[in-house]
């Protein structure tokens, strides 16, 4: 697994929208192509991607028109990407993070960040595990950072609330699809809701419908945007006192992973980003 961060600054100001994942995700596709057209292509096209994207973090000022914002000129910016798959991550290994570091330029469509810094980092299993021992009552506080929107099985509706299964089961989906089947996770729904209590922080949980797609609509002769809709705020998830051993430290991983992954759907366009920290506290039950 590998966590990227970077540091942006604008020469200029220029307008964005306050959700702009989708934007970001369509300039490092643009990087791919340059290098690579069919590798971009077929990342593109992919129904399942490792790559998350999170939120720009930094001042903004407010421009006026709804659901936009303008970054302000040689303000610092950062950006976390992260990536599971190993396939995915030889991909950005070799074709974006070089365009990064030597192009030193992140265009968007009204303007262009100057990239100060990257920052490379990456995280083996064992790393995790050795992250999730030594807890005798673990909290797990999640802080989604960007709106997260995480789809009931094969419908149409979202999660608008950071309920246990929907959260833990996206997280337990995303490790078992890049994982061999030797580090494939055995835990169900049944066990989420089972063996797992939520505590929001209802003061801080709001809901969002995101721009996560234009496409091009043949009716209407222009593309169109495409929303989903989810949630962002705090949620503490703790273990019941009858939680078994292997299910808690399965749950763990899964926490810690999540911050690589995302929670949901879209995380290659700024969904589901998440801070996780764990900390020993009293049972609820």
């Amino acid at each position: 697994m590998r966590r990227v961060d970077l540091k942006l600054r604008p020469d200029y100001p220029f307008e964005i929208p306050v959700h702009e994942g989708y934007q970001i995700y369509s300039s490092l596709l643009g990087l791919m192509k340059e290098s690579d057209p069919t590798v971009s292509q077929r990342v593109h096209d992919s129904r399942v991607t490792s790559i998350s994207l999170g939120a720009l973090r930094g001042p903004f000022r407010s421009t006026g028109r709804p659901h936009h914002r303008e970054v302000i000129p040689h303000e610092l910016y950062h950006l976390r990407i992260g990536i599971t798959d190993p396939h995915d991550d030889e991909i950005f290994r070799h074709l974006v993070l070089p365009l990064l570091t030597e192009q030193k330029e992140l265009p968007l469509y009204r303007g262009a960040f100057t990239i100060e810094q990257v920052e490379d980092q990456m995280v083996s299993i064992d790393d995790l595990v050795q992250q999730t021992r030594g807890y005798r009552r673990p909290h797990m506080n999640f802080n989604f950072l960007t709106p997260t929107c995480i789809q009931y099985r094969n419908s149409r509706v979202t999660e608008m609330y950071p309920h246990r299964i929907a959260v833990f089961h996206s997280v337990l989906s995303k490790w078992n699809q890049i994982s061999p089947d030797e580090l494939r996770i055995g835990v169900s729904r049944d066990d989420f809701g089972r063996h797992l209590i939520e505590k929001p922080d209802l003061r801080r949980l709001a809901t969002y419908s995101v721009q996560v797609n234009r496409v091009k609509d043949p009716k209407r002769g222009h593309p169109r945007p495409i929303f989903k809709q989810g949630f962002a705020g705090r949620c503490t998830y703790s273990f019941t006192s009858k939680a078994p051993e292997g299910f808690r430290n399965a749950t763990l991983l899964l926490a810690k992973f999540a911050e690589y992954s995302g929670v949901g759907s879209s995380v290659a366009r700024g969904c589901g980003q998440v801070d996780v920290t764990i900390q020993d506290g009293v049972n609820e039950e």
